[in-house]
């Protein structure tokens, strides 16, 4: 990628975010706001294995994730829709996919830390997920997330979901002693409850509820939600102007309720689940 300079003033305020490359071509911008600005193609990596949140389709990715990705960089055009690229994301690569630029931004239950606010700029939150438990829906022995002692629990690759169990505060929650069993991802993951390799699988209410869904009554959530989950829209690290444009855009689908009428198309129904009616606080894009 090639980076424009126009003099060490302008080369000290964009050091962290570089330029942002159209794919396949050579002009850069300053920000993903002006590539979309200029009609430039957005390459938007979501998640494509996650019911309800981001799964791949015949036509592309469906799912809450998508639709709101959609919906925030209508509002960042003025109200037009923007040519995008989809992308798959998984936990492990998206921090390593915005800095390289392989994606521009990024809507893939991301939750904002304060670790990762380290190597990416975090525009939203644009909903707030909680974690929780999910067992084979037969598994009387597991009721509780303190229940979790002794037992097998999926450890996704690049999520921190298994610490809130097996560590204190203040990376952990509930410091139990758990077994992690590795999984490339929480589809996997899923299929290693099934295969009964695993007694839970524990990550955010929203991802487990698209997975108890889609499984058609062999999994059940606990809906004893014990963590703050802010989902967050990724972008390179240092793009403050694109964050604050979606910042505003994320209120605006709040106050409209639009944001209220996908979550109620994804979740809506899902026995357990509580889902978000009010718009949580940003976080700020410094």
């Amino acid at each position: 990628m090639r980076i424009h300079r126009a003099g060490a003033a302008v080369a000290a305020a964009t050091v962290l975010i570089g330029g942002l490359a159209a794919c396949g071509g050579s002009k850069t911008y300053g920000s993903v706001q002006e590539k979309v600005a200029d009609g430039g193609k957005i390459v938007v990596g979501t998640k494509w294995d996650q019911p309800a949140l981001g799964l791949k389709g015949a036509n592309g990715p469906e799912g809450f994730d998508v639709d709101v990705a959609k919906a925030v960089l209508k509002e960042v055009n003025g109200g037009k829709d923007v040519d995008i690229e989809w992308k798959e994301s998984t936990s492990a690569n998206r921090e390593t996919f915005l800095e390289k630029g392989t994606v521009d931004i990024i809507f893939a239950t991301y939750s904002i830390t304060d670790a990762r606010k380290t190597k990416v700029t975090f525009g939203g939150p644009y909903v707030i997920a909680h974690q929780d438990v999910m067992t084979r829906k037969d598994d009387t022995s597991i009721n509780a997330p303190t229940d979790l002692k002794g037992k097998k629990i999926c450890k996704a690759a690049g999520s921190n979901s298994y610490k809130r169990i097996t560590d204190p505060p203040p990376d952990g929650k509930l410091d139990i002693d758990a077994t992690p069993v590795d999984a490339a991802s929480y589809s996997e993951c899923v299929q290693k409850l099934g295969g009964n390799n695993l007694d839970a699988v524990t990550t955010d209410d929203l991802i487990l509820a698209g997975f108890a869904k889609q499984a058609g009554g062999n999994f059940k959530v606990l809906g004893q939600g014990f963590t703050d989950e802010k989902y967050g829209i990724g972008l390179k690290k240092g793009d403050t102007k694109t964050c604050e444009a979606v910042n505003t855009a994320v209120k605006k689908l709040w106050d409209n309720g639009e944001m209220k009428k996908m979550l109620d198309k994804w979740f809506g129904g899902i026995e357990g689940l509580k889902v978000s009616d009010t718009a949580p606080p940003a976080e700020g894009c410094a």
